[in-house]
């Protein structure tokens, strides 16, 4: 049986307009027609049931209360995808909300003193970095990251970085899983949390993570019904410390799918409450040392 409180959610944010927090991607990355003026968000062709609340609705208490609905005791924002949503969620509820800080490797130097000052202010947990979605596009062992993933050592912050194909209809060789290969024998103190998938070189993705002690596995964007046969198995036996939950909720997926669905995952009893809470809690700093 798995846990139903005390769950910590390694990727979840909060209502926004979606024209608003995708026109970045719109104006600088998609090309399709079908991505600039149809879709809800930049892979609608996936997600068919997005979560929709009312625009004059609170973001911050919309989350909170489908947090409370299903057992979500903290969850992982970003600072930049709502920031006056993620602001007032940090400072109002210390105990619900942890900051992670999202760097654009492009911006060079400015990126890492951003980083420096968010984690100062905002007592950030962790770093999240997409590669497919930059303009131009870095690839993950690309030179312009290595600040980054030094900056993350000095700071003693994991990384979250989305890997495999991308969702949006954009290339993907950024991002192919075995870049980390270099990535983790060059920064072996670097943590690293593979987000979004790793598909379809899911397998790699196994044998890099019983290689590398530090490389994690998050199931964020994915239904559970979609969970790679492959992770199942590695948490199940020798990977029970090393992959962790990650929601998708207001983006692509509601909490509702998420959880009714995790009941049916064939994790082990002794493995729900490491995927759930404990490998997040560990990862991102949550208990006392």
């Amino acid at each position: 049986m798995r846990p139903t409180v005390g769950i910590v959610d390694t990727m979840i944010g909060f209502p926004v307009d979606h024209d608003q927090l995708y026109a970045t991607m719109r104006q600088q990355l998609l090309r399709d027609r079908e991505s600039q003026e149809s879709f809800t968000m930049p892979a609608s062709y996936m997600f068919h049931d997005v979560p929709e609340h009312a625009a004059e609705a609170d973001p911050v208490a919309v989350t909170l209360a489908e947090m409370d609905r299903f057992g979500v005791e903290v969850g992982l924002v970003s600072l930049t995808a709502a920031p006056e949503a993620a602001e007032r969620a940090l400072r109002s509820h210390a105990d619900r909300f942890v900051a992670s800080y999202t760097s654009d490797p492009n911006r060079g130097m400015d990126d890492i003193r951003d980083l420096v000052a968010a984690h100062a202010t905002w007592d950030v947990r962790a770093v999240s970095v997409f590669p497919h979605g930059l303009s131009p596009q870095v690839a993950i062992d690309a030179p312009r990251m290595y600040p980054l993933y030094a900056k993350c050592v000095e700071l003693g912050l994991p990384l979250f970085m989305t890997v495999g194909i991308a969702g949006p209809r954009v290339p993907s060789l950024c991002q192919k899983v075995e870049l980390l290969d270099q990535v983790m024998y060059d920064f072996p103190e670097l943590v690293v949390v593979m987000r979004h998938g790793a598909e379809p070189w899911v397998d790699l993705a196994v044998k890099l993570m019983l290689k590398w002690p530090n490389l994690h596995y998050s199931t964020s964007a994915f239904a559970p019904r979609f969970y790679p046969r492959e992770i199942i198995e590695y948490a199940n036996t020798r990977g029970s410390s090393r992959i962790m939950y990650g929601g998708y909720f207001p983006m692509g997926l509601s909490l509702e799918r998420i959880m009714t669905e995790l009941d049916d995952v064939p994790f082990h009893a002794d493995v729900f409450p490491a995927f759930l809470r404990e490998n997040a809690r560990r990862v991102l700093g949550l208990d006392p040392a």
